[in-house]
């Protein structure tokens, strides 16, 4: 069923679909022939265009913070009726104007496995230098002027925060042989003992940790938790990875540590600005690894976010809305 002037009921826009599959991967026709879904391959980062290009659309669906929707964005779409985001959370979301709006807002079904996995890459990827060996090998240098690799095994793994992603990552640690160690600011002795952590104190995880890994949430409290003097707390020989969320660490004192030597390298899924500019001065050092916020990228994962969002769409329109977020919500759903 279509409008008298042959328009669709309903216009579903997904942003951020860079890989082309979100049409491919749920069953959009299932909502009906009254509902148009227009899918959009590049990110749209000025608000202006962006609020122009949605202005006829009645459901935006959003992957993960890719594009952030603020009160300036929100208060601007008054057709805008359903904001889906893919997993249970998204702090890009300015929730309560969109509740002062009638905007609701659905979440989808989601997993932490992408991420964990993406992270290990990480950790390795900087552990052997795997980026180099990858350049070396393709331009005819059999192993010349590459670094020596370092071994997990028996090394020091240290955890800034030990909720659900933390705690597997550390269970997952010990299979490699490393220690493990943990500190967050509401973590407990017997929280880091449920997943065989050792509680330290934060001097203590930043100045004895080979391999730093970023497991915290970004909030209020953990952004700019890693600056100028952790950084400085880390031996020279370690390694931070971070693919959670990119303003947990001083971006600028990460580049100053990682240029000087202060720190041996770094491996990096998330940024400060996204996408990151062609100019950016970590593109510039080779002690880094750097993935364009793919953690939670995979086939896997988007078979539930999609499929997830049709299934809000079909729940609104039945008066019956799921997985619905609200600012109260969000508070409680935060990660030590």
């Amino acid at each position: 069923m279509t409008m008298t002037d042959g328009s669709p009921d309903v216009r579903i826009a997904v942003l951020d679909d860079h890989h082309r599959v979100s049409t491919d991967l749920a069953d959009w026709a299932s909502l009906g022939d009254d509902v148009e879904v227009v899918a959009h391959e590049r990110h749209i980062a000025d608000r202006d265009a962006l609020v122009a290009t949605l202005a006829d659309f009645d459901v935006v669906a959003l992957m993960r913070e890719r594009t952030p929707f603020p009160a300036d964005v929100i208060d601007r779409l008054p057709r805008l009726r359903l904001l889906l985001t893919s997993g249970m959370a998204n702090a890009s979301i300015d929730l309560e104007v969109a509740g002062r709006a009638g905007v609701t807002v659905c979440g989808t079904p989601g997993a932490l496995t992408p991420m964990i996995e993406h992270t290990w890459a990480l950790v390795f990827g900087v552990l052997r230098d795997l980026p180099r060996l990858d350049a070396a090998i393709r331009q005819g240098r059999w192993q010349e002027g590459t670094r020596l690799g370092v071994e997990l095994n028996g090394s020091r793994l240290g955890l800034l925060g030990l909720g659900r992603s933390g705690g597997a990552i550390a269970t997952q640690a010990q299979a490699f042989g490393a220690e493990v160690v943990a500190w967050s600011q509401n973590l407990t002795d017997e929280r880091a003992a449920e997943v065989g952590a050792v509680r330290v104190t934060k001097d203590e995880l930043f100045a004895t940790s080979d391999v730093l890994v970023i497991a915290l949430k970004l909030s209020e409290r953990t952004q700019g938790l890693v600056g100028v003097d952790e950084l400085g707390r880390m031996k020279p020989t370690a390694r931070l990875v971070n693919a959670s969320r990119g303003p947990i660490v001083d971006e600028a004192a990460l580049v100053d540590a990682l240029r000087e030597g202060r720190i041996a390298g770094a491996g990096i899924d998330v940024f400060d600005d996204e996408p990151l500019a062609p100019d950016h001065p970590l593109l510039a050092l080779d002690n880094v690894v750097l993935t364009p916020h793919m953690g939670y990228v995979t086939r896997d994962q988007y078979e539930r976010f999609y499929p997830g969002m049709v299934e809000d769409v079909a729940a609104y329109r039945a008066g019956e809305p799921i997985r619905v977020l609200n600012a109260d919500w969000l508070q409680d759903a935060g990660e030590g």
